[in-house]
């Protein structure tokens, strides 16, 4: 027995709606709010082909030293050098104020997860102390941080 024509494009109609839906909440990027962030288009181009999560913790590194250079890292990168999260992120700014990046935050869950919670945390209004604070209480057990 086949569904009416009627019964059919409803179905259809649905189908395409319910796909929709699902296509929207599932591309939606994490909420930045009004947090100061670099423009991604400036982001080196294998930071922008990075998953939104990421790329936001480099916009958010780069627009914030003031915040992440306090931020210690939990990953081990102290081994090669990093002396705060922010150096997960940036190499150098040179006296014009161009930014180099660094890539190894590109393949480092600890450093991305460490900056998105200090970016939530900046939305709620902590100070770099409450939030240097919770990043140690929350990530000490992953290893040493690279900040004494």
């Amino acid at each position: 027995m086949r569904m009416p024509l009627r019964s059919r494009k409803l179905l259809f109609v649905i189908f395409v709606l319910a796909a929709i839906a699902y296509t929207s909440v599932g591309c939606s990027e994490p909420s930045t709010g009004d947090l100061s962030l670099f423009p991604a288009e400036r982001l080196p181009a294998e930071v922008q082909s990075a998953p939104a999560t990421v790329r936001q913790a480099y916009q958010f590194a780069a627009a914030n030293p003031d915040v992440m250079q306090h931020i210690p890292c939990y990953c081990g990168c102290g081994a090669i050098g990093h002396a705060s999260n922010y150096a997960c992120y940036i190499s150098g700014v040179d006296d014009a104020g161009n930014v180099t990046f660094d890539n190894h935050a590109l393949g480092c869950s600890i450093c991305v997860d460490i900056t998105q919670d200090a970016m939530r945390l900046v939305q709620e209004g902590k100070s770099v102390e409450e939030i240097k604070a919770f990043v140690d209480e929350t990530y000490a057990q992953y290893g040493p941080s690279n900040m004494p």
